[in-house]
């Protein structure tokens, strides 16, 4: 039987408040995270979208929106007949900053399921399954989606009350790869805001301390693993977004400051298959989740040979201090993910990559030209 599935969830898309318009435009490259050659969290709760909500502002009318449909084209043609072959594909959802409509799975006549999914966290996959009597030639699926997604503005930050508790409990946590109760994170974060007394403050001081003390590698393999304790213990304080925001995100719980990261693809060129990208937001009780993304500063820093001191990189640190640009999808948040319905390998240490298992052997998804599948963005006009 022909599989396929076409689901369409209109929304509207959430606003967040801002103060001020962006100061200057930027020109920071936004390309490759990922390839192999180069080597490239749980949903918002009802009281920070509320508090979102609250603080709109027509400022808000100056953001900047990038839409298109995101397509992955995924092809498992290569592998022999007689195995299962399974894939799950992230799928943008609607958040504070996109509008995601039409998704949909087109994988054929020889796919025996061919369906959207959610997992535990919230986050949507297209899930394609080829049992062991499927002919190999059919095994070629593509899921789609359009994305309307608005530059995030820095919001006025004003600090009043407690955070709520279904924040503390969900983002002031370790995952595998965030120990926030590590001795060696808990030691840095205390040293980073000694004299800190607000959120704001204590975030803002880890923000500065990233930029003046990390730097971005690109020999690291995809986004990076994002392993904290390995970073800051080992004093070799370089990565990809991963590893930077994951430091932030770290830092900022140990100091008390709940924070998360999210995980998707820069819009930014028609082929985006190698632009899987990672940044993070903390949380200010009175204002809600405020944007941060040290990773990109640090990679403009290094793609256009700044000087840290320079005019041109304190703009770019300006900028993703409480702002994200338009030309990015989240895909999903959290990490040490079970997928739905369950991988047989290991949980995944973040889903923004597509993920597969043939007979349940897992696919390294971070070499796309054996893997194989492309990820390609179509701009409305």
């Amino acid at each position: 039987m022909y599989k396929e599935l076409k689901l369409n969830a209109g929304a509207k898309v959430g606003r967040w408040a801002a103060a001020c318009a962006v100061s200057a435009v930027l020109a920071v490259a936004l390309c490759s995270c990922s390839s192999a050659s180069t080597g490239s969290e749980s949903s918002s709760s009802s009281s920070a979208a509320s508090s979102s909500a609250e603080q709109a502002s027509s400022n808000q009318a100056t953001a900047k929106v990038k839409s298109g449909t995101v397509t992955t084209t995924v092809d498992m043609t290569g592998y022999d007949a007689g195995q299962v072959v399974r894939v799950w594909v992230p799928v943008a959802t609607d958040g504070d900053y996109q509008t995601i409509t039409d998704d949909a799975i087109d994988a054929g006549s020889g796919a025996a399921v061919a369906q959207m999914t959610t997992d535990a966290l919230g986050n949507k996959m297209a899930y394609i399954e080829w049992d062991a009597n499927a002919d190999p030639a059919s095994r070629i699926a593509k899921v789609s989606f359009h994305a309307t997604r608005t530059e995030a503005l820095r919001p006025n930050i004003v600090e009043s009350g407690d955070v709520p508790d279904d924040i503390k409990a969900n983002y002031l946590g370790s995952s595998s790869m965030v120990k926030v109760d590590d001795p060696s994170v808990v030691a840095k974060a205390q040293e980073i805001t000694a004299g800190q007394d607000t959120y704001e403050g204590k975030a803002r001081a880890i923000y500065d301390w990233i930029y003046d003390n990390m730097n971005r590698d690109n020999n690291v393999t995809g986004c990076g693993d994002g392993d904290v304790c390995r970073l800051i213990s080992s004093g070799v304080l370089a990565g990809k977004c991963t590893d930077i925001n994951s430091v932030f995100v770290a830092l900022c719980r140990a100091s008390g400051v709940p924070a998360r990261e999210m995980f998707g693809i820069r819009m930014n060129a028609e082929n985006i298959t190698a632009n899987q990208h990672c940044w993070c937001e903390f949380y200010v009780p009175g204002t809600g989740w405020v944007p941060a993304d040290p990773a990109d500063v640090l990679k403009a820093v290094l793609t256009d040979s700044l000087d840290k001191s320079s005019e041109e990189a304190l703009q770019v640190k300006d900028y993703y201090w409480g702002q994200w640009d338009e030309k990015r999808v989240e895909y999903s948040h959290g990490r040490d993910i079970t997928l739905s319905p369950a991988q047989d390998g290991p949980a995944l240490n973040d889903f923004g990559y597509p993920y597969a298992e043939v007979d349940g052997d897992v696919i390294d998804y971070y070499t796309p030209s054996t893997f194989v599948y492309s990820v390609t963005f179509d701009e409305d006009n």
